[in-house]
Formats: structure tokens, C-alpha cells, sequence
């Protein structure tokens, strides 16, 4: 079957797989404050001592709205927002630090957005020093951010370098001014360039560039010339995203252009595969979906080792077994639940204030989600997984072989002795692979309109 054909065949509304269960089904009636903290104590209390614990901090301020993001973000010109918030994630953190018997040993921290860099450096000094003044470093810490090339200046760069951060992702998406202009982001290519060579000549070991095809207006060339662009910079990461075009869930900010705007089916998996084509022909190296890494990068040695995993901060190479999310929107993981913040500032705020951890939702896993968890998670870090071992073996998997039989006859899929690997030529399919696995949406049957498409 040619790829155009298996294209038609599999571009279905799907999940992007930052969870199992998927944040549509989970049962947020197994799980309140009380046993969310049992879960996290559990969990610390298994993995604190030797793997760690992961930290993300959403910062969720941007200046200005762009059209294309799908992140819970505050739009404000305000910088007086700063100060009252960084009060509120610490006032969080110190909510969860009495749970613990001991101190924190931080393997990983992550400040995402919204706009990190839309803080005054003062205050983000002020944050994570406070942070560390609570915790143990583990001896393969990693700090990174997400920083807007547009106001990422070098005293944010130097004062987080100082901090300890040594790795940054700047979002630059496409470098076409028709492009920019449709999703509200005007980000010359000397912006980027400014800000990779500072954070170079400072001294981060990681930069990542964050590129997506599909956007509106996107030719080929515009993909060709985006890329060109990219490798005068060399970046160590790149992440090649589809653009998930969901407005009916997240309102205006996705309807700054019109849909017929917008590449689909055929059209937009050629902007994929010739993007993807110059990057592997350039040297970079497929690392997990969506994902690329020079062989000298940890997300290569990550991946190379089955080290690599994935949860709501996207790809990481520190896997620990909690991750707690401060901020508003944010998503924390014990790995035996989940747990997601109020999604509007002012609620979160006041939920600190009155003592409470501000959930507002969760999900207990039950043994057979840990079970598929572990499945998807193989496929979407590995491209392979197996039921060889009575431990990853469930009721359903006779049902989930023979859901299976349609993806091997396409070829997008291996199984050879209760294992299953996926061709190299197959991963843009990965994610319709682990829907096969999907006992949730299997039983339950989605609203279309809950997910962007798979391809």
C-alpha cells in the first residue's frame, strides 16, 4: 500500500499519548486531595532515594496571544503579575514539602509556559533559589526552560546558566513571515540566532529549536527554508511537530485564520517527510516521535539506552517516578495517579490561599492502566514493546493481537514472538499503533472532537 494511500487510511482523530489513561478518560472520581497525597508519599517514599523526584513549573504568562498554541496560557502586558504568583508556586511547593519525611533529592526541573522568560530575571532567581534551598541535588540533575527568542535576553540566559540550567528550548516554528504573520508570532531569524549563539557562548551543553508543519499558509518551501535556517544554528534538539488544530476546545486563539488556510492529509505529510528527509540527511537522528537529536546529545544516549521516557514535560532523559507540576493547569504524576492544577490563575491563587493543593482533577491508575501505561510508553520511547513477561500481560490482549493484524498487514507494525517493533519507515504511525492498546477509547468510543489528527 503507497504512504498516500496508508495516509487516507490512518489520519484519524487520535491522542497524543502525554498520558495513559489520556486526560479524556480519567475517572476523576477515584481520586481527591487525600488520595493524591497518598499516591505521591508512596511514591516517594519507593523512588526519592535513588532516582529522584522531577519538578515542572508552568509560568504561564505571554504578552501576547500566538494563534497556533493549544497551551493553558494568562495574556497580560502586567508585570506586576510576577511577583504575587512566584509567592503562590512557593507557597505550593512548601504544601507538598510537608507530606515528605525527608528532603527532596531533584533530578530534574522544568520552567514551561505560557512565556518563562516573560519574568523579570530577579524573580526567577528569587524562585528557584527557593526551590533549592528545599531540596538535594541528584549527581545527573538537569535543568532546562522554554525561552521566547523574542525577550530571552542574556542576563535571563546567564542568570539561569548560574542557576544551574544547561539546557534551553526556544520555540521558533516556522521562519516564513505569511506563516508568522497568520499565527501572531513575528520572530525574525536574528532573534533566534542572537539567542542560540548566546546560550552557546554561555555555556548550555543542549539548545533545542521547536519547528511544526501544518501551519497556516506552510508550503514546502517554507519547510525547506525554515530548515536551512535552523542548521546555520546546529541546534542539539529539534522537535519537528504536527500542528494540532483543536479551536473548538481552545477558543479564539486557534481561529486567527481560516481552515481551508491550513494543510491537511497529503499536503501537510509532505511538509513531514520533507522536513524529516534534510534533518536525517543533515545528521540528526531519530529520537522518539516528533523528535530529533545530534548523536552527541543525552536524548540520543537516552534513546540509544531504553533510558528514554515521556510524560507531560514531553520527552525527558532523567525518568523519575514522580513528577510534581506547580502553577496553574499544572500536571503532576506519582506514576500511580494523576493530578492536574486549576486552570485559571485567579483559581489557583485562591485555592493557595485558603491551604489547598489546587486540584482540579485526576486519575487513580488501576493495575491494568499501569499495564498499558508501560505498553505505550515502550512504543512512544522505544518503537517496540513486549508481552513475554506475565507482568505486562492483560485480560484484553488476544482483542489488542487482533486489532494489531490490520497494522502488521499494512507493515506498520512487527510481531514476532510476543513482541512487537516498529519499522523505521512506520513512526509516523506510532501513535495509531498505541491506540490499538487503548482499552479506554477502545470501550469507549471518543468524541472526534476530542483530538487533533494522528498524521
Amino acid at each position: 500500500m503507497s504512504k498516500t494511500t496508508l495516509i487516507q487510511k490512518y489520519n484519524v482523530p487520535g491522542p497524543r499519548y502525554t498520558s495513559y489513561p489520556t486526560v479524556p478518560y480519567w475517572d476523576e472520581d477515584s481520586i481527591n486531595e487525600d488520595s493524591w497525597i497518598q499516591t505521591i508519599k508512596h511514591s516517594f517514599e519507593e523512588s526519592n532515594s535513588t532516582k529522584g523526584i522531577s519538578l515542572y513549573i508552568h509560568l504561564p504568562f505571554c504578552e501576547s496571544l500566538c494563534t497556533f498554541c493549544a497551551c493553558h496560557k494568562h495574556i497580560t502586558k502586567r508585570h506586576d503579575v510576577e511577583t504575587p504568583y512566584i509567592k503562590s508556586l512557593l507557597k505550593e511547593w512548601e504544601l507538598y514539602l510537608q507530606h515528605f519525611d525527608k528532603k527532596p533529592l531533584l533530578r530534574e526541573l522544568h520552567l514551561g509556559g505560557g512565556t518563562p522568560t516573560f519574568f523579570e530575571t530577579s524573580n526567577l532567581e528569587n524562585l528557584i533559589k527557593s526551590i533549592l534551598s528545599s531540596v538535594d541535588l541528584h549527581q545527573d540533575f538537569e535543568f532546562s526552560f522554554e525561552g521566547h527568542p523574542n525577550n530571552t535576553t542574556k542576563k535571563h540566559l546567564q542568570t539561569l546558566y548560574n542557576l544551574g540550567f544547561t539546557r534551553v528550548s526556544f520555540g521558533v516554528q516556522d521562519y516564513s513571515e505569511k506563516v508568522q504573520k497568520a499565527i501572531n508570532r513575528i520572530q525574525p531569524f536574528e532573534n533566534v540566532k542572537n539567542v542560540t549563539e548566546w546560550a552557546r557562548d554561555i555555556g548550555y551543553t543542549s539548545i533545542s529549536h521547536d519547528l511544526i508543519f501544518g501551519l497556516p499558509f506552510q508550503t514546502v518551501g517554507d519547510i525547506i527554508d525554515s530548515i536551512k535556517k535552523t542548521m546555520d544554528l546546529k541546534p542539539e534538539r529539534i522537535s519537528f511537530y504536527s500542528y494540532a488544530h483543536v479551536p473548538w476546545i481552545k477558543g479564539v486563539g486557534q481561529r486567527g485564520f481560516k481552515d481551508s488556510d491550513i494543510p491537511k492529509g497529503e499536503e501537510k505529510r509532505k511538509l513531514y517527510e520533507i522536513g524529516k528527509h534534510m534533518l536525517l540527511n543533515l545528521g540528526y537522528i531519530e529520537t522518539g516521535m516528533d523528535h530529533f537529536s545530534l548523536p552527541s546529545d543525552a536524548l540520543f544516549n537516552a534513546f540509544n539506552s531504553a533510558n528514554l521516557h515521556r510524560n507531560f514535560m514531553g520527552y525527558t532523559t532523567n525518568p523519575t517516578q514522580l513528577m510534581i507540576g506547580l502553577g496553574m493547569s499544572a500536571i503532576s504524576d506519582s506514576w500511580y495517579s494523576f493530578a492536574q492544577n486549576e486552570k485559571s490563575v485567579k483559581a489557583y491563587q485562591q485555592q493557595i490561599e485558603n491551604g489547598k493543593i489546587p486540584l482540579i482533577k485526576g486519575h487513580l491508575l488501576t493495575e491494568e492502566d499501569l499495564i498499558i501505561r508501560r505498553h505505550i510508553l515502550n512504543i512512544m520511547c522505544h518503537f517496540r514493546t513486549s508481552w513475554k513477561s506475565d507482568k505486562l500481560k492483560f485480560k484484553e490482549l488476544p482483542e489488542t493481537i487482533n486489532r494489531l493484524k490490520e497494522l502488521e498487514k499494512d507493515g506498520l507494525v512487527v510481531i514476532v514472538d510476543e513482541e512487537l517493533l516498529v519499522p523505521k519507515n512506520a513512526r509516523a504511525f506510532v501513535r495509531n499503533i498505541c491506540m490499538a492498546f487503548d482499552l479506554r477509547m477502545v470501550r469507549n468510543k471518543p468524541d472526534t472532537e476530542l483530538f487533533s489528527m494522528t498524521i
